[in-house]
């Protein structure tokens, strides 16, 4: 027996529950938003509404289209026109049968003309009809992203008329491919799904920049191909962000957690692209050696033409630029290790370049090692070490030392050196603090000497 609480949603005769909010009633979980369909005008229902929550009324979509959004302090309110001589004919134009349910306000009655319920409970993603994919393509990703989010499988037949369709999904607007996209990145198995959306060829049609990893073969240090060893390091690094325990002291767990909580999804779409711009920065030596030199920028710069077909934010765009753009440096850093030739200073000016994104990078270049598939390089399990004494030395030293007064400030090198302000009065400020964090200077007098030392040498 559904419950529907009439004080909030009236049972008005032709006004139905539809769509996710129905699913989720049947499921025992307690919808925030509710689709509701009605048979005629829906703005005197949502006034209704809105005067029982007080809640404000939002008019969106275009003419014909027209949604009519309700919003109250917890709760959101879809309410639609049904276009159609009835609710089964509405139904019959869904996505997905578990989408195709509904539930009568004024009756209490169910109605499932498509068998909605069993392959609810039976966890199954089923196409309405073959015109689904044709009429909105977002809903391939969207078969995705509710397997992600609810463990659900795709039916044999749906997944074959996404094989047949998913060159349709260049249609869609970036940002709805992007919302889909995302909330499937959010998820603790996006690898899985990403790789059932490769083999459907959906992901190639989302990004067809990862077909030309294909058959781009690497040198002798790496088991697959570009494209392989892209989705080994996926997974590995999900791996990583679901638990970190093997990287991370568990002091530092907090931090870790609102990575994942804030920019999870973001680290995963950078890796998902950190080699696109191999295939372009190929080469081949007089020994026959294969590199790569420079595919960092030459990806970076992909990545950002990537970011803005599918509309991400600034931040968004800068946040995965900078990490595709830099996901090489941990292991130049690794390599001056090897010839025991890395600094202390080295260490910090890496820090202070890469700054709150650190642990992101270094886990990164964690995944991006254990995707190349040889496990028996010792090299690769010496840089992991390497890069986990990096993380403990970022949150352990760094972290605590930035936070610390400064020695100097703008201030003193007006008084003592009657500076104003310049490029040269930044550039002291960023030595000093530079090193400071790098245990050369630990009191004010020896920041003042050093003020004036790069004073007597400017």
């Amino acid at each position: 027996m559904i419950q529907i609480n009439s004080n909030i949603i009236p049972k008005t005769k032709n006004a139905y529950l539809v769509g996710g909010s129905i699913r989720d009633v049947l499921l025992g979980l307690s919808p925030t938003d509710y689709d509701i369909a009605v048979l005629g005008n829906p703005e005197q229902f949502a006034k209704n509404i809105a005067s029982k929550t007080s809640g404000r009324i939002i008019r969106m979509g275009k003419p014909g289209q027209m949604i009519i959004r309700v919003v109250s302090d917890d709760k959101i309110f879809d309410i639609s026109s049904i276009n159609d001589v009835s609710i089964e004919d509405d139904l019959n134009k869904r996505d997905f049968t578990i989408n195709a349910i509904a539930y009568s306000l004024s009756s209490g009655k169910i109605i499932d003309p498509l068998g909605g319920i069993q392959d609810l409970f039976d966890k199954k993603i089923r196409m309405v009809s073959t015109q689904a994919f044709i009429k909105d393509p977002i809903r391939m990703i969207r078969a995705y992203r509710i397997c992600a989010l609810r463990n659900f499988k795709i039916d044999p037949q749906t997944v074959s008329a996404i094989k047949k369709d998913a060159n349709l999904i260049k249609n869609s607007a970036g940002e709805r491919i992007r919302t889909e996209l995302f909330k499937i990145l959010r998820s603790y198995k996006a690898y899985y799904y990403l790789s059932k959306m490769a083999d459907a060829g959906l992901l190639s049609e989302i990004f067809p920049e990862l077909d030309t990893l294909k058959g781009c073969m690497q040198n002798r240090y790496h088991s697959y191909d570009v494209f392989d060893h892209t989705m080994k390091a996926f997974c590995c690094l999900e791996k990583i962000l679901n638990d970190h325990s093997e990287y991370i002291p568990k002091i530092y767990n907090q931090n870790i957690k609102q990575l994942n909580k804030n920019k999870g999804h973001l680290l995963k779409f950078a890796i998902l692209l950190h080699d696109i711009g191999k295939p372009a920065a190929r080469s081949i030596d007089s020994q026959g050696n294969i590199h790569f030199y420079g595919h960092g920028k030459k990806g970076a710069d992909m990545a950002n033409k990537i970011s803005k077909r599918l509309k991400l934010s600034t931040s968004e765009r800068y946040y995965i630029d900078f990490i595709v753009r830099n996901h090489i440096r941990p292991l130049f850093l690794f390599i001056s290790h090897q010839k025991k030739i890395l600094t202390k200073k080295s260490v910090t000016r890496f820090f202070i370049k890469c700054g709150d994104n650190t642990p992101a990078l270094l886990l990164h270049t964690i995944a991006d090692i254990q995707g190349k598939g040889n496990r028996e390089d010792i090299r690769d399990a010496a840089f992991i070490e390497f890069a986990k004494a990096m993380l403990h030395d970022f949150f352990s030293d760094f972290m605590p030392g930035r936070i610390k007064p400064p020695l100097i400030t703008g201030y003193d090198l007006i008084h003592e050196f009657c500076l104003t302000p310049s490029p040269l009065f930044k550039k002291i400020l960023r030595i000093v603090q530079e090193e400071r964090l790098s245990d050369k200077i630990n009191t004010r007098q020896e920041a003042l000497g050093l003020a004036k030392k790069i004073l007597t040498n400017s």
